[in-house]
């Protein structure tokens, strides 16, 4: 059952996206350690999907209209909080940062992402 599920799911992938994240390596001749821009993750299948979100002003302005933008992916990989995500669906490519904790589930799961500002 799970396995026809996540077959599912998964056939609505229609994206793909590299993680990417900010470590400390060493390099192998000089044994210097330098941080630098290591891909984790490269082509993974995915899918992104937005939310809006409105909200009415108490001051009498005028309505806040916010956005949740959700990855879904499959559940084994591991993409640590502050990541870069570059997330490439329907023709357009995108930076993302993950934010907060990923919502695993048997067959996916879902990263809440915003758009990317720089390693934190």
């Amino acid at each position: 059952m799970v396995n026809a599920r996540r077959k599912a799911i998964q056939m609505l992938y229609r994206g793909t996206c590299t993680v990417k994240t900010w470590e400390s390596v060493m390099d192998p001749v000089t044994k210097i350690t330098t941080p630098r821009e290591v891909t984790k993750y490269l082509d993974q299948p995915c899918k992104l999907s937005y939310q809006k979100q409105t909200t009415a002003s108490s001051t009498g302005g005028p309505a806040v209209i916010s956005q949740t933008i959700k990855l879904s992916l499959v559940p084994e990989l591991e993409i640590p909080a502050g990541s870069k995500i570059i997330v490439t669906q329907d023709g357009k490519t995108t930076e993302f940062a993950r934010s907060g904790e990923p919502e695993v589930r048997m067959d996916h799961q879902h990263l809440t992402l915003e758009l990317f500002k720089g390693y934190a």
